[in-house]
């Protein structure tokens, strides 16, 4: 099993996206180390992630996964960062293992009402066959908010050439990402986030940048979780923790280290 684990003092155990994949997310885990012990994995059913999805728990499976990625880094109780799909799964075991978080903090998330759009309802129907448009629509997603937290040519070439050479080095597996969303789509989520009692972080970036997951649709969790506060990452969209990983950080540390959330 392939982990990120790395820095010291408070545990901060990061969760992927829908893509599954920790490497994706090196720029801002690389950043979280040097303030925190970062800890990062890849979801279960994918390469190097020394786990497999149970068809007779579904979702929980996620769950089960981070009970040992815990275990294995003896670590009894930390803060989730859950990253857009990811933060289905932090918020979901925040409900069912409240004793083993300390914080919440939810990036992108999908909110309970979420549903697919018609072209990500295309990409779940049929996965394999949706990689060359998935790859050919990607400019539509994502340029707007390269252009908006990349300023210079040089900048976005660079981000880009790296983004990409993360999606090759840990391609993601689009049946998987399609198996994920289904699942998804059977939760009560705004049950769990009633059962949610811990100091809780929403970020986003803004509504017009972000083109995977609708920042309306991360809100919905303010109204759900108790207590839960908002910070919003202007100028970014979707990939804002990848784009600008310091000021991510920095936003972060102003919640993990308050002494009253």
């Amino acid at each position: 099993m392939k982990t990120f684990d790395r820095g010291t003092g408070v545990p901060v155990v990061v969760i992927p996206g829908i893509q599954g994949r920790w490497e994706w997310m090196r720029p801002a885990l690389d950043a979280l180390a040097r303030n925190y012990r970062t800890v990062s994995y890849s979801l279960c059913g994918d390469l190097g992630s020394g786990a497999r999805m149970d068809a007779s728990i579904g979702f929980d499976s996620f769950l089960r996964q981070l009970d040992g990625v815990l275990d294995r880094a003896a670590i009894d109780r930390a803060i989730l960062c859950g990253v857009s799909f990811g933060g289905v799964i932090a918020v979901r075991y925040a409900a069912e293992r409240p004793a083993r978080v300390s914080r919440l903090i939810l990036v992108s998330a999908p909110g309970p009402h979420w549903k697919p759009s018609p072209r990500q309802a295309r990409y779940t129907d049929n996965p394999w066959m949706s990689v060359p448009a998935f790859c050919v629509t990607a400019l539509d997603r994502l340029g707007p908010e390269l252009r908006s937290s990349l300023p210079g040519w040089r900048s976005r070439a660079s981000f880009t050439s790296r983004y990409l050479a993360s999606a090759l080095l840990a391609p993601m597996m689009p049946h998987l990402m399609s198996a994920r969303v289904r699942l998804q789509q059977r939760l009560d989520l705004e049950r769990d986030c009633g059962r949610i009692d811990v100091p809780t972080l929403v970020v986003t970036g803004e509504a017009p940048l972000d083109r995977v997951v609708p920042v309306e649709s991360t809100r919905e969790y303010l109204g759900l979780i108790r207590g839960a506060r908002y910070a919003m990452m202007d100028g970014t969209g979707h990939l804002g923790m990848l784009t600008a990983p310091d000021r991510f950080v920095r936003m972060l540390s102003d919640f993990i280290d308050a002494r009253d959330s």
